[in-house]
């Protein structure tokens, strides 16, 4: 047996133009892209008929960090956008997670699928969400506790 709680988890990508989302199936083993939300004006709405539609047991939001590990300016602005969601979602758990080379892997398997990255930005969020996800979850099955920071309404910004 896994070490992977069981349950539907939803992911998000948040960018500035737009939010990729992914989920993943009840048993925590596929992660898959499922859209691609706007960013700006009724993001938060967006998520929270998503949150409705999937039942997810938490939320896992990609923190974009340098390479080294350090925390920028996007991942200020990660952190202040999220901090609605946060308050939205209320009681469901909201995790950040390191989001290293998402994009980049998520652009690179859709060029390797023999589709145009510059054409499918919406695609390569979602991608990128499921990117996340699958790290979550893999970090969760191998070392036995769920990944990342958990955010309360306390903790937000």
């Amino acid at each position: 047996m896994s070490g992977v709680r069981p349950g539907v988890r939803l992911a998000l990508d948040w960018g500035q133009a737009r939010i990729g989302v992914a989920a993943c199936d009840p048993a925590g083993t596929l992660a898959y892209p499922v859209e691609a939300v706007p960013a700006g004006a009724g993001a938060v709405a967006r998520i929270q008929a998503l949150v409705a539609e999937y039942e997810p047991i938490e939320i896992v939001v990609g923190l974009p960090r340098s390479l080294a590990g350090g925390e920028g300016p996007a991942a200020a602005i990660v952190r202040t956008q999220v901090a609605e969601l946060v308050q939205a979602v209320r009681p469901l758990p909201v995790r950040l997670v390191d989001e290293r080379l998402t994009t980049v892997t998520a652009a690179q398997r859709l060029r390797e699928g023999g589709r145009s990255a510059k054409k499918q930005r919406a695609r390569i969020d979602a991608a990128a969400a499921a990117a996340i996800l699958e790290h979550a979850l893999d970090t969760e099955r191998h070392g036995g506790v769920a990944p990342g920071e958990l955010l309360s309404s306390e903790d937000a910004p």
